[in-house]
């Protein structure tokens, strides 16, 4: 279990098909992942997604939401993934291993496309169960992701930007989890 907790983070951050696809060239290493390790290609492809994942689903949540508590769950995961997505691009430009590693663009991945359009299809109740649950998911992975990048990361930029933004996905962890069970029914 613990192996793939990483791997999971990756495939749901990144998207498993484009963080994991393995060359035609058997020389060629790909991305690495492991129970204790994330490498600097990987984590850079991943936190750029996830961010976006983050805005624009809580942008949805903003003017979809039925709840109080989840619409201003909504507004921290925005100003905070913000703010994210800013230091992320401050830790690029003081990287010593990432000149040529690009970082993904705007654009989500496939999963990511998909449960937007799952969140965009739902209303009322439905929505905003689906968004906590989406919201948990996404910050246990990203705690697992961050947690491993922050001890065994490659580049010391990156790593004190892991570090500095794991309290921050932690909190958003528990309240997200805060948030389904207040919305049980």
């Amino acid at each position: 279990m613990k192996t793939l907790l990483p791997l999971t983070a990756v495939a749901l951050l990144a998207g498993a098909t484009a963080a994991l696809a393995q060359s035609d060239d058997t020389d060629a290493v790909g991305p690495m992942v492991t129970e204790d390790k994330v490498d600097t290609q990987t984590f850079v492809a991943a936190v750029p997604n996830a961010n976006e994942f983050e805005i624009q689903s809580s942008k949805l949540a903003g003017e979809k939401s039925v709840s109080e508590d989840v619409k201003t769950f909504a507004g921290q995961m925005i100003e905070d993934h913000t703010k994210a997505g800013e230091d992320f691009k401050a830790a690029m430009s003081q990287g010593q291993t990432t000149a040529s590693i690009k970082p993904a663009g705007p654009g989500l991945q496939p999963k990511e496309q998909q449960m937007l359009g799952e969140l965009k299809s739902a209303s009322g109740k439905e929505f905003d169960r689906k968004y906590i649950k989406m919201q948990t998911d996404a910050h246990r992975d990203a705690v697992a992701l961050f947690s491993t990048y922050a001890k065994s990361g490659d580049d010391p930029a990156l790593k004190e930007f892991a570090k500095k933004v794991l309290p921050v996905l932690k909190m958003h962890e528990k309240h997200a989890k805060d948030l389904a069970v207040a919305h049980q029914e």
